[in-house]
């Protein structure tokens, strides 16, 4: 198959375990990790955790990515769609509050067979932000929760960290074709997510105006909606940032000051809904291992 699944449009080659595209994958689906997940935002997690499905290559790949080890390495084992079912069922039975869909993007046709007929719990959606419309909408009515990153505001961040050179433009038509979606979000009785739309922000080190822009990007957008913002300070060097000389200016954490002065911006720009962290959530500990 010829894939531009991803805005990329690389028209790659995918056939069975080979690809020559960008993600690295073929069209049968890699799985790095399932496991019930406690560390995401409570209102996913909840008492039990989310029913996480980690799929190996990426289509974003960035320099400082937290799995490195299935981004770009392809760590992972192959399974059918069906198979995929099974998986989500047994997550299911775990007591997952939710199946999480982590870093789907380039299987997406895999993942709507696999969602033909309903989970009976919701279907989280977590992506890097940088999403196809025509392959979002092929999954409306799939998926309940869509919890995307936002990254960058300025195109040259995207273009050094992750080789995209549309980023801000590309995420903002994808999370407003989100919303479009689910709608507002709706929290349960226990205080979890049926449905609705979490955009996510990982604060770079020393990239204030990066995570300004961001802000005001979404404050813009979604004033007046009930659209969840979490400002993410749990950054760690990773991947790339550790072995290449040109990211140095991001191979450190993020300051306790840096980090007070976006949640001040935040709280300014009047976001009603969403979330901060502890700075101590900034530990390679909370990242699984693949």
């Amino acid at each position: 198959m010829i894939c531009n699944c991803c805005p990329r449009k690389c028209g790659a080659i995918r056939e069975d375990t080979y690809g020559n595209g960008f993600c690295g994958c073929g069209e049968n689906l890699k799985i790095a990790k399932t496991m019930l997940h406690k560390w995401e935002e409570p209102c996913i997690s909840g008492s039990n955790g989310s029913g996480a499905i980690f799929f190996s290559g990426c289509s974003l790949r960035c320099a400082y990515c937290q799995n490195y080890e299935i981004s770009f390495l392809g760590k992972g084992e192959y399974y059918t769609f069906f198979e995929l079912r099974e998986i989500i069922l047994d997550l299911k039975k775990q007591g997952a509050h939710n199946i999480n869909l982590v870093n789907p993007t380039h299987f997406t046709r895999a993942i709507s067979k696999a969602l033909a007929e309903p989970v009976g719990i919701p279907v989280v959606y977590n992506c890097g932000g940088y999403e196809n419309i025509d392959e979002l909408k092929a999954l409306e009515g799939k998926i309940d929760i869509y919890l995307a990153d936002f990254k960058y505001s300025d195109n040259s961040l995207g273009k050094k960290y992750s080789n995209v050179e549309d980023y801000p433009e590309i995420a903002l038509n994808a999370v407003k074709e989100m919303y479009r979606q689910v709608g507002d979000f709706e929290i349960d009785e226990n205080g979890l997510m049926k449905k609705g739309l979490i955009i996510r922000h990982l604060i770079l080190p020393g990239l204030g105006d990066n995570t300004k822009g961001v802000i005001d990007i979404f404050s813009k957008e979604f004033e007046g909606k009930k659209v969840m913002f979490s400002l993410m300070g749990q950054y760690v060097p990773m991947g790339k940032v550790l072995k290449e000389e040109k990211y140095s200016e991001i191979n450190k954490k993020v300051s306790n000051s840096m980090y007070k002065k976006m949640c001040d911006y935040m709280n300014c720009c009047n976001i009603e809904y969403g979330y901060t962290q502890e700075l101590s959530s900034a530990d390679s500990c909370y990242t699984p291992e693949f």
